[in-house]
């Protein structure tokens, strides 16, 4: 049989941007020829296409994967059902295989191409998730709201995770569309100059992501237990961009991490580090049980909260100028790296939401344009988590305390020294609280409050009573 006679089949890339462990590049370069395809669908994703900075990961993802394929991506920009019709009737081609995405816009849509038969065809597989979302529930068939019985109970206790896929041997691609696009008409990368700085603590592509998987094992697993709470230290494995994007799978994380555990001896450090994955999975659980997570509380006592607008103090938190050192230095550093570490996101979201009494919709917002690693489960449901209104959540009053949370977790003041260099010549003593340092302290480093750095808009203590005053209004309506 000719080239030209064996089977087409499409394989439409989403959030799996790697050629390694790809359950659907596998099974239909088993099939004979591909068409390898990138979509870019914001007419469907409605509120939720990509931020700015998921675009510039976008970017450099796609260049490398369309380098993985010999030049053979294909991309295409709009309404994917339209464009998929279309290549059906332009290529013949028979199949359509892909990895199932689980965000409710996407679910909706793949389910109408679906349904819709433009293919003999038509395959999808898990390359995203450890385990199903319908699959993990408790006995009678209801979702968890609990992580600890969730992961304990049903993910430990279920089927392991797939082993990993070899990368195909061979790859026979069918010809090039005529409409396709270039990269750049994809308008990804954002007009201003805001991405370069950024980039520059990365390597965006698949061999990027095992390097980083690779250092972090080295480095980071033995001692993660405790070391994963110090932002200074490098016990996390910063590996959340690239399984979003899929430029690693988490089934090639669970068993890299596995092997060096075992290898080390470091049982109690891998069992916390895979409980880590677990939590991405609860969040993708909740968000495919729960398809409102993004927008409405779990919680529904909390729909009532009085949140606070103040578009002042949302700018300074945005930009890092709160006055309180822990929190400015963790938003400056998602400015500058498109990352946050997950201590400092816990501390500068329950600042926004209990300090500030700002609605967690405004940091969901912030962190789903400024985040590479912005994930529409995750996001959803670490945000309703710290405000005390989702899943399994830190209780309300539970509010963090910005200062002794610098001084228990950056001791040395490392974090904030680095990124709120302003601050570099404060002694320990002052450093998370410089408003109070004496004139002659704040003098011999240089700083006037104020001009040099921002006095804080209110004391933690008057704001954690305000909290707790505004969380007394719905505890009342609830009884």
């Amino acid at each position: 049989m000719s080239k030209n006679n064996t089977p087409l089949t499409i394989v439409w890339f989403r959030q799996d941007l790697r050629v390694q462990d790809n359950p659907a590049l596998c099974e239909a370069a088993e099939n004979g020829r591909i068409l390898p395809i990138y979509i870019l669908d914001d007419e469907n994703a409605g509120n939720f296409k990509m931020g700015a900075a998921s675009r510039v990961w976008l970017y450099k993802s796609l260049k490398d994967l369309n380098k993985s394929l010999n030049g053979h991506l294909q991309l295409f920009k709009g309404d994917a059902k339209a464009i998929l019709d279309k290549l059906a009737k332009e290529t013949k081609a028979t199949g359509l295989y892909w990895n199932r995405c689980y965000e409710p816009w996407r679910v909706k849509r793949d389910k109408q191409i679906k349904a819709a038969n433009w293919f003999k065809d038509i395959q999808s597989f898990n390359g995203s998730l450890l385990w199903e979302p319908w699959d993990i529930t408790k006995t009678d068939g209801s979702p968890y709201k609990v992580f600890t019985p969730f992961f304990k109970k049903s993910c430990l206790g279920a089927a392991p995770p797939r082993k990993i896929i070899s990368r195909p041997t061979r790859i026979d691609y069918g010809d090039d569309v005529d409409f396709a696009l270039e990269l750049e008409e994809l308008d990804l990368l954002p007009e201003i100059d805001w991405h370069s700085k950024m980039l520059e603590h990365w390597d965006v592509s698949e061999n990027g992501a095992h390097e980083r998987l690779s250092s972090f094992l080295d480095n980071g697993l033995k001692g993660y237990k405790e070391g994963r709470n110090f932002p200074s230290e490098n016990y996390v494995s910063r590996l959340s961009p690239y399984l979003h994007h899929g430029q690693v799978s988490p089934n090639q994380v669970w068993y890299a991490a596995q092997h060096k555990g075992e290898t080390l001896g470091c049982d109690k450090d891998l069992y916390h580090f895979h409980s880590e994955l677990g939590w991405r999975e609860f969040s993708y659980n909740l968000l495919y049980n729960f398809p409102d997570l993004p927008e409405t509380p779990l919680q529904e006592q909390f729909k009532d909260f009085p949140w606070r607008e103040d578009k002042d103090i949302l700018e300074k938190w945005k930009r890092g100028q709160t006055g309180f050192p822990i929190v400015d230095a963790a938003m400056r550093e998602l400015w500058e790296t498109g990352y946050m570490h997950n201590r400092s996101r816990m501390i500068v979201g329950s600042f926004l939401v209990k300090n500030m009494l700002l609605h967690w919709h405004e940091g969901e917002a912030w962190f789903w344009d400024c985040l590479f690693d912005a994930d529409l489960a995750n996001n959803s449901a670490s945000w309703q988590w710290i405000a005390g209104c989702g899943a399994d959540a830190a209780p309300y009053f539970r509010i963090f305390n910005p200062m002794l949370q610098g001084e228990k977790f950056d001791e040395k003041g490392e974090y904030i020294r680095k990124w709120v260099p302003e601050l570099k010549n404060l002694p320990d003593k002052h450093l998370n609280q410089p408003w109070d340092a004496p004139d002659d302290v704040l003098k011999e480093a240089g700083i006037t409050l104020g001009e040099d750095y921002p006095r804080p808009d209110i004391g933690h203590k008057e704001a954690r009573e305000r909290a707790l005053e505004a969380y007394e209004t719905i505890k009342k309506k609830s009884t």
